[in-house]
């Protein structure tokens, strides 16, 4: 993986959020899944971690956000934990994924990578943790890399022409999403070889 990848440990997160502000709009769904190499060298979906969370104090969050995430803020069944308890969760698992394959540093893996990295990067500060394992700047993009290897950026046709099985009724899931781009992801890199 480090030498793949020049020392970075490639995670695929995807957030649900109440809006497209990352500083004043709440995370209310995170999800990491992480990637690890085969025996026949390719790459393949490995771990995933995921929580609802509860929207920060003061939290903006439009409905037309949920209403296009179907998320229900208020329903208890929804076990939302607390944003720094969530990301320091995930960071710790992340880390020692990262280690254990010998990279320098995670990297985020996003479809459309810079909305979830912006909102990693403002929960991170928001709640003063100081180990992000995320490179603060670099990300890794499907949607880049589906325009130019498959011809489209939206992630259900991408993963269409991918040949990866995409619900809509289950899109807009943050892990669900997640997994869809990790499959993705895990797609592009595996079919580089052909190049």
């Amino acid at each position: 993986m480090k030498d793949r990848f020049r020392g970075f440990f490639p995670v695929i997160v995807d957030v649900e959020t109440g809006g497209f502000e990352p500083r004043t709009d709440a995370l209310l769904e995170i999800a990491a899944v992480t990637t690890r190499f085969d025996k026949q060298g390719r790459l393949e979906v490995a771990n995933s971690h995921h929580f609802h969370v509860e929207p920060f104090a003061g939290a903006n969050i439009e409905q037309k956000a949920l209403d296009f995430t179907g998320i229900d803020v208020k329903n208890p069944l929804r076990g939302a934990v607390d944003e720094k308890w969530a990301l320091q969760e995930i960071f710790k698992k992340l880390r020692i994924e990262q280690k254990a394959s010998g990279c320098n540093r995670c990297v985020l893996v996003g479809h459309n990578a810079w909305f979830d990295l912006s909102f990693v990067n403002a929960a991170v500060e928001r709640t003063n943790i100081k180990r992000n394992p995320f490179h603060p700047f670099t990300s890794f993009d499907t949607a880049s890399l589906s325009a130019l290897v498959l011809g489209h950026t939206v992630l259900a046709q991408a993963c269409e022409l991918a040949h990866i099985p995409f619900s809509q009724k289950d899109a807009h899931s943050a892990l669900y999403d997640a997994k869809k781009t990790a499959e993705l992801f895990c797609y592009l890199v595996n079919n580089t070889k052909k190049l």
